[in-house]
């Protein structure tokens, strides 16, 4: 069964990056392009977003018994093919992993119009994630 607590601490951590994410975003490219320190926290917190997204379908995958998934993006699809999400969500998500790894290892060459442009679908996408996944794991007991 899905460590319900572990998940929702990681929902809140990618649910707080997404959030800053999208106030980090600049209301053009070109200001964007203009701003070292924040192409950095804003890739930081895509970054960041991206891999919590990873981590919770790892975490469920493994404690569900669905597998050991071969790459990031192979943990999506076992989450799609467990009805936890669709498969539209599960190719934006397993896009999305080349976009981490883009951040991660070739920073340098990250496209930052590309980064702009599809920023706002890309944080709507980890949104619906966060939504359906909140929706598998089963409801925490009540404190105390």
């Amino acid at each position: 069964m899905t460590d319900a607590e572990l998940v929702v601490q990681k929902l809140a951590v990618l649910r707080d990056h997404l959030a800053r994410a999208r106030r980090r975003r600049p209301a053009t490219a070109d200001l964007l392009r203009g701003d070292v320190d924040l192409q950095d926290s804003l890739s930081m917190s895509v970054l960041v977003a991206i891999q919590e997204a990873i981590d919770i379908a790892f975490h469920i995958v493994s404690d569900e018994g669905w597998g050991a998934p071969a790459s990031y993006a192979e943990s999506f699809d076992l989450l799609q093919r467990h009805g936890v999400i669709d498969a539209p969500l599960a190719r934006v998500l397993s896009g999305a992993v080349g976009l981490r790894n883009r951040v991660a290892h070739a920073y340098a060459t990250l496209d930052l119009d590309r980064l702009w442009a599809e920023l706002p679908a890309g944080l709507d996408a980890l949104e619906r994630y966060a939504r359906a996944v909140a929706s598998f794991v089963p409801p925490l007991a009540p404190a105390g």
